[in-house]
């Protein structure tokens, strides 16, 4: 991946991994479709971890200044640490993955499923502020179907974790396709970031679509098909 930087004389290429934090700035960056993990991070327990993170999240607290003594400051820090673990960001840990059971399509049923308006939120990797969307999933049964519940579980799952909206969108389509063991797969994500609309440039009206279109609904009918389902 490259970014293009010009002036009035002559335009320069430079790798990401050339670029400085500053010099990246506002940028939106996509690393690839596996969130980005050390390779050998030691394994700590999830007690563990909200030990740790309750310490430095009271460190954070009072470098700006809070007094941790206060009644209503002093739970802080083990609060975010419980939820940063539990719940924003459990989709990291790989025990949390929804169990996926298939069923035989006994109904015969051989035309697209859509569950619509799966309400999900995440957390931008870039600033760890809310992300806050919808998505909307679609397959065709290769023989086999699943819960309708698990769709949603999917979506949570990776969502649960700091993400990239366009890395989400294809987390949650490789998944299904390797579930479902089928390449008919759509999944659409209209989503609000609040890293544009509560900072930086502070729109709070604008929205983020991204698609995946596999198989069958990678084909203008389909496609058109999927579109007039959303709308109703």
């Amino acid at each position: 991946m490259k970014l293009k930087t010009e002036n009035t004389a002559l335009t320069n290429i430079s790798t990401i991994s050339d670029l400085s934090i500053d010099e990246i700035g506002e940028d939106h960056l996509n690393t690839g479709l596996e969130t980005p993990m050390k390779p050998n991070a030691p394994f700590l327990s999830d007690i563990e971890k909200r030990e740790k993170i309750s310490e430095l999240f009271g460190q954070i607290m009072d470098v700006m200044g809070l007094d941790l003594t206060d009644d209503s400051l002093k739970g802080t820090p083990n609060r975010v640490a419980k939820m940063y673990i539990e719940e924003l960001f459990s989709g990291l840990n790989p025990a949390n993955k929804p169990k996926v059971t298939l069923f035989e399509n006994k109904y015969r049923y051989n035309h697209m499923l859509v569950e619509k308006n799966i309400s999900f939120y995440s957390n931008c990797e870039h600033h760890f502020v809310p992300i806050i969307g919808k998505a909307h999933i679609a397959y065709i049964s290769s023989g086999k179907v699943i819960g309708l519940s698990k769709l949603n579980r999917i979506v949570q799952y990776y969502a649960k974790r700091p993400q990239v909206q366009e890395r989400l969108t294809n987390q949650i389509a490789a998944e299904l396709n390797k579930v479902l063991d089928t390449e008919d797969i759509a999944v659409i994500i209209d989503a609000k970031h609040l890293c544009v609309s509560s900072r930086g440039i502070k729109d709070d009206t604008s929205t983020t679509v991204t698609s995946f279109y596999g198989g069958v609904f990678n084909t203008p009918n389909k496609i058109s098909e999927l579109q007039n389902y959303l709308n109703q």
